[in-house]
């Protein structure tokens, strides 16, 4: 449980001095320990979407030197290209997805919306990893603060489909393309579209694999979310999620710009830390960010 006494920051630091995990701001008074807002990216860090070793799309931290908006993205870009002078700092579990030698030859912002025109290398990309190429730099460049869209122009021209398979795109790129996408269809009705956040281990290293689920469902998504992350996909079987699978979601309200959760108490039993208490919360509120676009609150 959270204490009272603490009245800092609690940065908890992985990824071997290099990347750093998630924060929280812990609650001050009797009153603020009711409510609690979750924060899941530390100090000096950028979240920023790569391959791991299995070729999945997960989320790390890493440092980026840059600070304004535009000169920010460009260097996410580069860290994201492969064999630039940026990728060379990722963690060597990770991969970057650009193709080599892939160049930025423009890029603005305007009305919340990243436009980047690439050179004709990004069409190289190899049959497979074409729709999480757009993953990575969609769900890099929205974590940015204000942007909510990307623009995709390959030598001045807008990408309109994937240059493999042909899939058709969206003129304004979101979120809410999925990412890492499964499939538990019957029916083109009554669609739902979740994603939930797990964790992954490797090297000792602790990262967040977002799956996107499309499924007959019509519950309501937060309900979604709690129920996936009570269970594990089958797609992945490495993945690891701390919540309970006795856990009662109590009550929930979504709010104009923010979830307000409550749990039965059945969510802290079996937990052998607080650390392992804030990775559940993180998964949730990461969870509900990128399916409802909302922050969440837990409610104790």
């Amino acid at each position: 449980m959270l204490k009272e006494s603490i009245k800092r920051k609690l940065i908890i630091t992985t990824f071997a001095l290099i990347i750093f995990f998630v924060t929280m701001s812990f609650p001050k008074t009797e009153e603020e320990i009711k409510n609690v807002t979750i924060s899941y990216q530390s100090e000096n860090t950028t979240p920023i979407y790569l391959l791991d070793s299995t070729s999945f799309v997960v989320r790390t931290n890493l440092h980026v030197k840059s600070e304004e908006k535009i000169a920010k993205a460009k260097e996410i870009l580069s860290i994201l290209t492969i064999g630039s002078k940026d990728s060379i700092y990722i963690p060597t579990i990770f991969e970057p997805i650009i193709p080599e030698n892939t160049k930025v030859l423009g890029l603005t912002f305007q009305d919340k919306t990243i436009k980047i025109n690439f050179s004709k290398e990004l069409l190289t990309i190899p049959k497979g990893y074409e729709e999480k190429l757009i993953e990575c730099i969609v769900y890099s460049l929205t974590q940015l603060p204000d942007v909510t869209s990307i623009l995709i122009f390959v030598e001045n021209n807008l990408l309109e489909e994937l240059p493999n398979s042909h899939k058709k795109l969206p003129p304004l790129l979101t979120k809410d393309i999925g990412i890492n996408k499964t499939y538990h269809l019957n029916s083109l009705k009554n669609v739902s579209k979740t994603t939930a956040y797990y964790i992954a281990k490797e090297d000792n290293i602790s990262y967040y694999v977002p799956v996107t689920l499309l499924e007959n469902n019509d519950k309501e998504k937060v309900e979604i979310i709690i129920e996936r992350l009570k269970t594990l996909p089958s797609e992945r079987t490495n993945l690891i999620s701390y919540l309970n699978a006795s856990t009662e979601l109590s009550h929930y309200e979504v709010l104009e710009s923010e979830v307000i959760l409550s749990f039965s108490p059945l969510l802290y039993e079996g937990l052998a830390s607080e650390e392992i208490l804030e990775e559940v919360k993180y998964a949730i509120s990461l969870s509900i960010e990128d399916t409802l676009q909302k922050e969440t609150i837990f409610k104790e």
